[in-house]
């Protein structure tokens, strides 16, 4: 049995997929550039998260303003491991939270009509002490996913559920450090 705090994403030997919804003028610099750049903001926390599903809920399938850009931004598995390890939880003690460079929230994740499920989506919040080594160093390669996350909008909007289905990156149950798991409630 699988745990409710499981770390679920697309990922290989080397890379982990994140997804970030972004306003236009911030996708289009971030691919023009090939990485973050201006009007990307180094001077906040920025949220990565793993699960695809979970970001089409909150961008409400890129149709949200300010979220209309879709970005599969695939990192090192290094630098998850370097952010969870700087990791406080947004539930646990405030102190250790306001110190912590990094935030782990744990939402119920989605369904694709939205519905909430019996186990829970991370999201990574990156601040401002590591935000440039998230955007320079760890950032391998950024793609737009837009029209995919539109398309699989417009056939869950359809009812054609099976079809959308077909369209989702694959996820699957991403290993963790057993000391960063046990201390963020990562199971496996």
């Amino acid at each position: 049995m699988t745990s409710q705090y499981s770390v679920r994403a697309d990922y290989d030997a080397r890379t982990i997929v994140v997804y970030q919804a972004y306003a236009p003028a911030v996708a289009d610099a971030a691919l023009r550039a090939g990485r973050f750049t201006a009007p990307f903001s180094f001077c906040r926390m920025t949220w990565i998260k793993p699960s695809f599903s979970w970001l089409m809920h909150r961008s409400n399938w890129a149709r949200k303003m300010g979220q209309t850009r879709i970005l599969a931004v695939r990192i090192t598995h290094e630098g998850w491991t370097e952010a969870l390890r700087a990791a406080a939880l947004t539930t646990g003690d405030p102190e250790a939270l306001a110190d912590a460079p990094v935030h782990v929230q744990w939402d119920p994740e989605r369904s694709l009509r939205g519905a909430a499920l019996n186990h829970y989506s991370i999201q990574i919040g990156i601040g401002r002490t590591l935000i440039r080594t998230y955007a320079e160093d760890w950032v391998t390669e950024i793609t737009d996913i837009t029209p995919r996350a539109r398309r699989i909008g417009e056939l869950v909007r359809a009812g054609r559920t099976a079809q959308a289905e077909r369209l989702l990156p694959p996820e699957r149950i991403l290993p963790v450090p057993a000391a960063v798991g046990a201390r963020l409630g990562i199971g496996t």
